[in-house]
């Protein structure tokens, strides 16, 4: 019984061996302490409520500057339609002058300058590609130097700080 002693006893070690490493293996994850856990998940929710209040701020902000926006610039659609419409009264009275029309027109402009529509003023005037479209070009001359408008064939309109209808201009060039 003796030798089977000494058996049993090379084998126990081999035993403990994996035992040990197993228990060392669950105390590992018996280690995470539960009150550290919850505050790491509590500081992280914290930091996630942070950043969508952020958020919302920052779409409320847009939003209310695209609201500003579409006041400020809301009659622009309307001022353009009526640009049309003067346009061919200007065009009827180019044909025959009636007091009635020039009346209706006068008013008309009153109204949509008074709304913020202004007329931009090209000839003469160095060209200016973001208000103006040139439509054709001519070689400078004495009178009209290199990128100067030399005629206006179609006014242009401002609404407010924007190009409502550029100006179709005649520009002196070397091109």
């Amino acid at each position: 019984m003796e030798d089977d002693e000494v058996v049993v006893d090379d084998a126990d070690p081999v035993v403990e061996q994996s035992v040990e490493v197993e228990v060392e293996e669950v105390e590992v994850v018996e280690e995470v302490d539960p009150l550290t856990e919850a505050i790491q998940r509590a500081e992280a929710a914290e930091k996630e409520i942070t950043y969508r209040d952020a958020e919302i701020q920052n779409v409320r902000k847009r939003l209310m500057s695209e609201k500003a926006t579409a006041i400020q610039y809301g009659g622009m659609g309307m001022a353009r339609k009526m640009l049309g419409v003067l346009g061919d009264i200007d065009r009827a009275l180019s044909v025959n002058e009636d007091e009635g029309l020039s009346l209706i027109r006068s008013k008309m402009w009153s109204e949509l300058s008074g709304d913020g529509v202004a007329k931009i003023e090209a000839k003469g005037q160095k060209f200016d590609p973001t208000k103006m479209e040139a439509i054709t070009t001519l070689p400078p001359s004495d009178d009209f130097p290199a990128n100067q408008v030399i005629d206006e064939l179609e006014a242009g309109y401002m609404y407010k700080d924007r190009v409502l209808i550029p100006a179709r201009v005649v520009v002196a060039s070397d091109q």
